[in-house]
């Protein structure tokens, strides 16, 4: 059976063939040549890993049955990983249910140290990572080496909060009782992450669930499962018992299913649409487990008249164009004050014809692909919904010659709020820029949407800046800044963006569990 992603990539080289030319085929061929030589630097260092790992074990699918992991820049198959599914999940559960117990059992500091030597090691094969991430994902180098270092950033930050667990005495109401609290790991975590940060969305998770005492069964996008097997197989080497983190890949509502009907399961930690968490969120009432959603974002991005222009635009480019704007947290909406319109229309569109469109491998690219067709043709639909309600194309608006999933990155002027693109998540090199005349009315406009995860403004007003942060329906709040995600601060959501945190000291509570000790008769 062909799989969505196999089915994208048809569609891609269709598009591809109805319209080469000698330049287009020739860059092809220069992409596939630094693709190869990459892939060729990957093996030598051990980690091209196609296997699911189950109790400390490479394994192949029950059934045999593998799915392709694909270059979204030239299409070509990359490697054939297992398709796994329920029996496969189910092993791995009951390996990380049989492990915790003695997981959990290690003192804090021995955690500590083994965590310690997984982020040593992430540190030391990053630039092995990048390279995966950027062949199976598309985002150029110079992200790769970012999310590399900020998700390895999580597994050393959680192993240094391991050791600050603390519980609580509390107070006694009589003389001859003592009042204890203390936090014990919640159990077996099962993990569903995304393909647009293939490595920290895994470590943020498994980073504090390890650091805990839990123990973890990760299931990895099936686009880009590799980066995910290659952490692994670091995890492996610094020392993380067989059993303790479990990784299955492949036929995602069987893996979900079982993880969702198994007792032994007590957390589900999500990063994704919200209508595949919101999914998650009532599957796992049935057996009451713990949950965590970060879900979809439609982040407002308001610049102010008062705001300095080449900062606006530097933070607005940077929170929009980012991963080819396939983040939660990318500037969705960039809401601008009438007054200065015009004028930052213009510097932002200068700002966006000077990023670079390419192979992510070549270090002058600021751009790659969108992660498969059907991505290109939501971002297609958004922009020609706009434009048939009266928005302007300033820049781009089209296919990138490069073909393939290739966008060129946009600007649309004009955009309201009955538009696609002020409504939904576009998640691409779209860049909707829309006008307001008041404070109010940015405020009112930001907060018009179900999604709360992130939000932007820039302005030079103190007050301003606290005003609109605390009447924004966030989250996040970024003010003056377009980059704002640090393993140090809670990343989270709220209305339909998510529950839970992620990162920071907050994070680690969302895999323990309050105990209250009364004991009696202690006068």
């Amino acid at each position: 059976m062909m799989t969505m992603r196999r089915a994208a990539a048809l569609g891609s080289r269709h598009i591809l063939a109805a319209s080469s030319s000698p330049s287009r085929v020739a860059s092809l061929r220069h992409m596939s040549a630094d693709a190869g030589a990459a892939m060729e630097k990957i093996r030598a260092a051990g980690l091209l890993r196609t296997q699911g790992l189950i109790a400390g074990k490479w394994v192949d699918a029950y059934d045999g049955k593998t799915i392709e992991v694909q270059n979204p820049a030239t299409g070509e198959v990359l490697a054939n990983v297992s398709c796994m599914g329920s029996r496969e999940t189910s092993d791995a559960i009951a390996s990380a249910n049989s492990t915790f117990y003695s997981w959990s059992k290690l003192t804090a500091s021995e955690r500590s140290k083994a965590l310690r030597k997984w982020y040593d090691l992430l540190i030391a094969h990053k630039e092995e990572l990048a390279l995966l991430m950027t062949l199976e994902q598309g985002k150029p180098m110079k992200e790769a080496l970012g999310e590399v270092n900020y998700g390895a950033s999580f597994i050393e930050y959680f192993a240094e909060e391991a050791k600050r667990i603390y519980g609580d005495i509390i107070p006694p109401t009589l003389s001859d009782r003592r009042l204890l609290v203390l936090k014990q790991p919640v159990g077996v975590v099962g993990a569903i992450t995304p393909w647009n940060f293939p490595l920290a969305m895994i470590t943020r998770k498994v980073g504090p669930a390890l650091a805990c005492g839990c123990t973890v069964v990760v299931k990895p996008s099936e686009f880009t499962p590799l980066t995910a097997l290659a952490a692994a197989d670091l995890a492996l080497q610094a020392g993380i018992p067989a059993g303790a983190l479990n990784v299955v890949m492949g036929n995602a509502p069987e893996i979900g299913d079982a993880l969702l009907q198994s007792s032994q399961v007590r957390k589900i930690t999500f990063t994704g649409s919200t209508a595949v968490g919101k999914k998650l969120m009532a599957g796992s009432a049935n057996t009451v487990k713990k949950v965590s959603l970060e879900l979809g974002g439609n982040a407002p991005c308001i610049v102010f008249d008062d705001a300095d222009i080449d900062v606006a635009v530097k933070g607005s480019l940077a929170a929009k164009f980012r991963n080819s704007g396939q983040t939660c947290v990318c500037a969705n909406r960039i809401l601008v004050q009438e007054g200065i319109y015009e004028k930052f229309a213009s510097a932002f569109v200068k700002a966006v014809q000077s990023l670079q469109v390419g192979n992510g491998l070549e270090e002058s690219t600021s751009q790659g692909p969108l992660i498969n067709e059907a991505a290109v043709q939501k971002v297609e639909k958004f922009v020609s919904d706009a434009t048939s309600k009266g928005a302007n194309v300033m820049l781009g608006g089209k296919r990138h010659s490069l073909g393939m999933t290739f966008y060129e990155p946009t600007v649309v002027g004009n955009v309201s709020n009955d538009m696609l693109l002020f409504r939904e998540e576009v998640f691409g090199p779209v860049a909707p820029l829309i006008p307001f005349k008041t404070e109010e009315e940015a405020i009112h406009l930001a907060n018009d949407t179900n999604a709360g995860l992130a939000a932007y403004i820039f302005t030079k007003s103190i007050p301003r800046s606290w005003r609109v942060s605390e009447s924004l329906e966030y989250g996040l709040v970024g003010v003056n800044e377009g980059i704002i995600s640090t393993e140090v601060a809670p990343f989270g959501g709220v209305k339909q963006s998510g529950l839970g945190r992620e990162g920071s000291k907050y994070g680690i509570d969302e895999y323990l569990e309050l105990k209250y000790i009364c004991m009696g008769n202690m006068g």
